[in-house]
């Protein structure tokens, strides 16, 4: 079978296949980060990001779970060897990639906070075609599939038609190593920010209306994967800061580069980008 027919095969019973797989192995990979929490061991991964050895076992975990199911399919995860990516290729005609964060918010789980998140998505042709986010410790599942409706424990979600004003929320990052950017300030006098340290839990929270935007600063691919297509299914838009499309991603070639991603409804992403790029 050509790959062009392999592409054409995915319809909304594949996707079905695919989303329930999705779903049962962040549910196993949120109980199993819930169990070891008080347990698990952390070290330095970079000089900037530290990794626990419950990511390594429930991003195992999450893997074996998909491969009982879809054995040809191809994995990029956050954790591989001496601080590497995982990435293991598609084998036959498949042309899809799970892109996994095991423990999205990594930094909190460490220190027993609970918000951090699972997030699984499905990568077909450089373009996402499944996300799910998996909050264990409120037992939150964000879902959606390609050309669905986004869900919130099964619940219908969108994002929401607020503006930059004082009673609405954006989400930003907690660090900035190469010093504050003159739009935090812009932004901290106009309305919320809410840093939750959790990349995949501020994406959610745009589709669901409850942020009016989320702004990324260095966010890797299994970061963005899951959430930005809950995003756009909820009728916001995602782009990079200058307001270019981030997708596609050439899956073949990722080693791990960084997309500085901006998610919003569409009153106020333009009004984001705007800022953003302000002399």
């Amino acid at each position: 079978m050509s790959t062009e027919g392999y592409l054409m095969s995915i319809d909304h019973k594949d996707l079905s296949g695919l989303l329930e797989t999705a779903v049962v192995a962040a549910r196993a990979a949120g109980q199993r980060a819930m169990e070891d929490i008080n347990y698990a061991k952390a070290y330095a991964k970079t000089p900037s990001e530290i990794v626990t050895d419950c990511d390594l076992r429930c991003q195992q975990l999450i893997i074996d779970t998909i491969k009982q199911n879809f054995s040809d399919h191809g994995f990029i995860g956050e954790e591989g060897n001496a601080g590497k990516i995982f990435k293991q290729a598609p084998r036959g005609d498949s042309d899809i990639w799970w892109v996994i964060d095991p423990i999205d918010g990594t930094n909190n789980f460490a220190r027993k906070i609970l918000n951090f998140a699972v997030s699984i998505a499905a990568v077909q042709n450089g373009r996402p075609i499944l996300g799910v986010i998996f909050e264990p410790s409120t037992e939150s599942m964000f879902t959606v599939v390609k050309d669905g409706s986004p869900r919130f424990n099964d619940r219908s979600i969108q994002v929401s038609d607020g503006d930059l004003e004082i009673f609405e929320t954006i989400g930003i990052e907690s660090i900035f190593t190469q010093g504050v950017p003159a739009w935090i300030p812009a932004f901290m006098t106009k309305l919320r920010c809410r840093s939750l340290g959790t990349t995949a839990m501020h994406l959610a929270y745009v589709a669901k209306g409850s942020f009016v935007g989320t702004i990324c600063n260095k966010p890797k691919l299994w970061d963005i994967a899951a959430g930005t297509i809950l995003v756009e299914s909820a009728g916001g838009i995602v782009s990079d800061w200058q307001g270019n499309a981030v997708w596609p991603v050439d899956m073949n070639e990722y080693q791990g580069r960084t997309f500085e991603t901006l998610a919003a409804n569409k009153n106020v992403h333009k009004k984001l980008v705007d800022i953003l790029n302000a002399k």
